[in-house]
């Protein structure tokens, strides 16, 4: 029993992998319209109240360069957490929830489809 909830386990997280890779980029960009007032990305982006998001998908937590993060971030990034596209998942779905602590007053998205699509637009930024 326990084997086989296991293994559902992972076929749901590959699944949702795969689904957040394919996120539609153009939907992306619309939806981080809703970041933009924190955050920036591209070749000129500077931090803001936020981290610049280049290079965010797979980077270590805390690791931009130049901006000051909140001690949740800080002791995420001591414990070696990373922002794969899971992480990044869980934390745009609820950022209170998933870093209590966080300085980010931004709520949330709640459509899974805007999450993939915000995550696929942010890993064009290397």
């Amino acid at each position: 029993m326990f084997t086989r909830l296991i293994t559902a386990g992972a076929l749901t997280l590959s699944l949702a992998a795969s689904a957040l890779a394919e996120g539609d980029t153009a939907a992306g960009e619309k939806v981080f319209n809703k970041c933009k007032a924190c955050h920036m990305v591209g070749e000129d982006a500077q931090n803001r109240v936020g981290p610049v998001l280049n290079g965010i998908v797979d980077r270590p937590v805390a690791a931009g360069e130049g901006f000051k993060y909140s001690d949740v971030f800080q002791e995420k990034a001591a414990e070696g957490a990373v922002w794969s596209e899971e992480e990044l998942a869980a934390f745009l779905a609820s950022p209170r929830k998933y870093a209590k602590g966080t300085k980010m007053a931004f709520p949330g998205l709640r459509k899974d489809a805007e999450i993939a699509a915000v995550i696929a637009y942010l890993a064009t930024f290397k």
